[in-house]
């Protein structure tokens, strides 16, 4: 937990950051106002290393989504209006990373785990973002159950180009989580552990998005918002999982 004078400059931070995401457009400014409150909560109890990766989250998420946004209009496969974020869609990525950085009230010992945690849910909202924004735009899919051709867009629907994408969005993630921690002292295990472990879990979290939204989205039973939070507490249970098998946090 960051002491008075750092915990006051973090929330300045915070605010500044969410009131530039709304002026640029990424963010409704109802979508701002609860990143604003959760990134508040995240940079004080974890620290900068951990806002820092968030903003560059959200940041790639902006710069993919406003890629070729002409074309994905024409397509009808547009994110909001003009590529801006609303309240579902940020709650769905910020509330299971806030909650990991809740976990360092009670186990501030487990800084390194929740470190890995933490990178491992970005990692799969970055690979969902730039499989969707990037793959959309290849003009086919697949289903990823029954491998049937399906449209553009579909939920549940993967393409080649979205998968590399999402494996460079989820390997990425892991070496700026790396760079970052390094740099602030942030304890995270072994480097190459840490980058097996964001990325692994990023990009397989991201297949896990593809079949909830093919299983359960398309039937009714989840929103958009409902697969992505469902997915990135599926990534962080992969995460867990790897962490154990390999022994790399404490």
């Amino acid at each position: 937990m960051l002491g008075p004078l750092e915990a006051g400059i973090g929330l300045a931070a915070t605010l500044a950051l969410a009131a530039a995401a709304v002026a640029g457009r990424a963010l409704t400014p109802a979508a701002g106002a609860v990143a604003a409150v959760f990134g508040a909560v995240i940079v004080v109890l974890a620290g900068f290393p951990f806002l820092i990766l968030l903003v560059l989250f959200v940041g790639a998420s902006a710069l993919a989504t406003r890629f070729r946004f002409e074309q994905k209009r024409r397509q009808s496969v547009q994110e909001g209006v003009a590529g801006e974020r609303g309240i579902s869609n940020v709650l769905a990525h910020i509330v299971v990373p806030t909650g990991l950085a809740v976990v360092l009230l009670a186990r501030p010992s487990s800084l390194a785990t929740v470190a890995i945690l933490f990178a491992a849910a970005l990692a799969f909202g970055a690979a969902d973002t730039f499989a969707s924004e990037f793959g959309v735009l290849a003009g086919h899919a697949r289903s990823i159950l029954s491998l049937r051709p399906v449209p553009a867009g579909t939920n549940g629907g993967v393409s080649s180009e979205g998968e590399v994408f999402a494996l460079l969005a989820a390997v990425v993630t892991a070496v700026f989580g790396l760079l970052l921690f390094g740099l602030f002292r942030t304890p995270f295990g072994g480097a190459a552990a840490f980058v097996g472990v964001v990325a692994g879990a990023g990009f397989a979290g991201c297949q896990v998005d593809s079949v909830i939204g093919e299983l359960l989205e398309n039937r009714g039973y989840l929103g958009k918002g409902g697969t992505n939070f469902a997915a990135m507490l599926a990534t962080v249970g992969i995460a867990i999982a790897l962490v154990v098998a390999l022994g790399s946090a404490a």
